[in-house]
């Protein structure tokens, strides 16, 4: 008998650190999942916290209105623009943020002169004018305009297969529609916006000597959108305007049955170059200084309108994650810093400054978000970044989605924005605002993007979204 308890203590001593080692885990593991429930608590606590306080203290829609009504229009190196500018910084100067400065670049002066006037001369059904508005950074037609006959066309592709000077002294019409079957409109946004950017080069090839354009929304209307055009080198340059979907849509059936021909005149015309400026404003990391995240919007808006969805809304959504941060008296561990680009609309060249003095520095942008698709229903997150460090990190983020998906947030892969893709070799993470798309092609680029088609609660929403993932990435990083 003596013996074998000798043998089951042998036993047992042996087995002794194992059981030990097991009941510590097994208490380890308790503590730790403990620790991390009462962490995400606490999470979602604040980040109910953040959307109480844009709620009910917010500011972005009283900015937007200001931006959109009492400024309005703001090319770049237009009036509007310098006022934009000096607007927003001694705004940001109101905040209470450690750093406000202006960033200098300099950027093309595009003016649209004298009103349009693009009219049907010849068809089956008379004279009459179009709804129609010059794309951005075309020449003008002159003075006397242009007078021809119009050949419709659905594609760049169709065109360029054309005989050489097949289309000489015709104007050219181009009309793809949006694909309407596409729930995301960014998505047939982008298939059908080639037409735009590169159709008056493509055309002048041919001969041309002007484009219609289709306006670039998914919906039927007499409201002309306007956007921006890229001239290729070597090929004349050939004035370019938009017409709206419905007369499109009217030339379109008109066509089927005689010819029809259109007068054009414009008096558009380019500037040199004048400085302008990003404006930036920072409140520095008590912990991660270097560490970067920024939010931001592009200043700048085309001239027929006021630019609230595009891109005033991410402009403000962007100055109210800072307002916030003070509001909720949160103290972040890196650097938060809110950049308002100018010359998003036709070429970039503030956020290209701003690249080259990112990059040229050895800054870390851990990350950036980039609001730039209106002020609509807030519903998640586009996120990008370099290959290499991709696939790690962004399973990373989509461990938040516990704390996002009760406020309608989700992430998916795809762009983040033209105005942060620059930073993509930062090897952060570059992130995309994305509300609801459905009804922003209504109002981009339109005489009727004002503060009217903005409704504040979306609005405020949508900076509370951005605030929450502002406020995780500065808490776990990446």
């Amino acid at each position: 008998m003596l013996a074998r308890r000798s043998t089951y203590f042998t036993r047992l001593s042996e087995f002794l650190p194992i059981i030990l080692l097991a009941i510590l885990l097994s208490v380890s593991s308790t503590l730790l999942g403990q620790a991390n429930a009462d962490q995400s608590k606490e999470d979602a606590f604040f980040i109910k916290e953040i959307y109480s306080t844009a709620l009910s203290q917010g500011k972005a829609y009283a900015w937007l209105t200001h931006l959109s009504e009492e400024i309005g229009g703001r090319l770049a190196g237009s009036a509007g623009a310098a006022a934009a500018v000096e607007y927003t910084r001694q705004l940001m100067d109101t905040l209470g943020l450690d750093t406000v400065w202006l960033q200098p670049c300099m950027v093309p002066r595009w003016v649209r002169g004298e009103e349009e006037v693009v009219r049907v001369t010849e068809s089956v059904r008379g004279s009459f004018a179009l709804h129609a508005t010059a794309l951005g950074n075309s020449i003008g037609t002159g003075k006397q305009g242009v007078h021809a006959e119009i050949v419709e066309v659905f594609s760049l592709e169709e065109v360029d297969k054309m005989p050489e000077g097949s289309l000489e002294g015709k104007i050219v019409f181009y009309n793809r529609p949006m694909d309407p079957t596409q729930i995301n409109t960014f998505s047939a946004y982008g298939s059908a916006v080639d037409q735009r950017v590169w159709g008056a080069s493509t055309a002048a090839a041919k001969g041309a000597i002007a484009v219609l354009v289709r306006s670039m929304t998914p919906g039927l209307d007499h409201v002309p959108h306007t956007g921006t055009l890229g001239y290729r080198e070597g090929i004349d340059k050939i004035p370019a305007v938009a017409v709206s979907t419905l007369d499109a849509e009217l030339l379109h059936e008109m066509l089927q049955s005689a010819p029809v021909e259109v007068y054009v005149r414009t008096t558009c015309y380019q500037l040199p170059d004048v400085e302008s400026y990003n404006v930036i404003g920072e409140i520095r990391g008590a912990n991660h200084p270097d560490e970067i995240i920024l939010v931001g919007g592009h200043l700048d808006a085309w001239d027929n309108g006021g630019g609230a969805h595009d891109d005033g809304s991410g402009c403000v959504h962007s100055l109210e994650v800072l307002h916030l941060i003070k509001r909720l008296n949160y103290t972040p561990q890196r650097t938060i810093r809110c950049v308002l680009f100018m010359n998003e609309e036709n070429g970039l060249a503030g956020a290209k400054k701003y690249w080259d003095y990112s990059n040229s520095g050895g800054e870390f942008h851990l990350a950036a978000i980039e609001s730039d698709a209106g002020g609509f229903t807030p519903r998640g997150f586009s996120v990008d970044g370099d290959e290499e460090i991709f696939t790690e990190k962004y399973r990373k983020v989509t461990e938040w989605l516990p704390l996002l998906e009760p406020y309608g947030l989700s992430f998916k892969k795809g762009g983040s924005g033209a105005d942060i893709s620059g930073l993509k070799k930062q090897k952060g993470l570059l992130f995309g605002f994305r509300p609801d798309s459905q009804r922003y092609f209504d109002y981009h680029h339109t005489a009727n993007d004002r503060i009217e088609a903005v409704h504040p609660r979306e609005l405020l929403l949508g900076a509370a979204s951005m605030m929450s993932l502002v406020y995780l990435l500065d808490t776990y990083g990446l």
